[in-house]
């Protein structure tokens, strides 16, 4: 695999990172009584925005934890970041990919879909898109880097629900 495709997939891995976060704060003493709804328990034609899943917390703790991965990869592998914002760009990630996934469960909830119930292939793709439009204002990214993101992303989302599954931090699979 050429350098190029690894910096592109390492400077992503906070988007990552931040979308699996949400489930682990949610599993932290103290931290998981935050259960706030990112909706505040609005509803838009009776039905909720985006329900009780979607909270201030997992924004919260996902955009940090995505923050603090991105200096982690800038100080073990520092080409991989193309700016000098490198927490920002982490911040920017990850709060990109929780918009994202916030604003596909919305559309779920208007569709009559059942929090935690599989929507392919939003569900893996959300996030992903959330956070190259955030990040493209500071980090444009060329199409190759864009596609190799998706081609490794999209697939890798499913393998990561299932270890969280598997770990308990997930109530199903996928």
């Amino acid at each position: 695999m050429d350098h190029n495709y690894i910096a592109a997939l390492l400077f992503f891995l906070p988007a990552g990172v931040a979308n699996a976060f949400p489930p682990i704060a949610n599993k932290i003493p103290v931290w998981n009584k935050w259960k706030t709804p990112v909706d505040f328990g609005k509803s838009y034609g009776g039905k909720r925005l985006t329900g009780d899943n979607k909270t201030w917390r997992g924004i919260a703790s996902g955009t940090v934890a995505a923050g603090l991965t991105a200096l982690l990869i800038a100080k073990l592998v520092p080409e991989t970041i193309v700016n000098d914002h490198i927490f920002m760009t982490g911040l920017l990630l990850g709060f990109g990919a929780l918009v994202g996934d916030a604003v596909e469960s919305c559309f779920k909830r208007q569709r009559g879909i059942k929090p935690g119930t599989s929507w392919r292939p939003w569900d893996q793709i959300d996030y992903i898109l959330g956070a190259l439009i955030f990040v493209m204002p500071i980090a444009p990214l060329p199409l190759w880097a864009i596609l190799t993101i998706f081609l490794v992303y999209f697939p890798g989302h499913f393998i990561i629900a299932y270890i969280g599954y598997k770990l308990g931090l997930k109530s199903s699979p996928i």
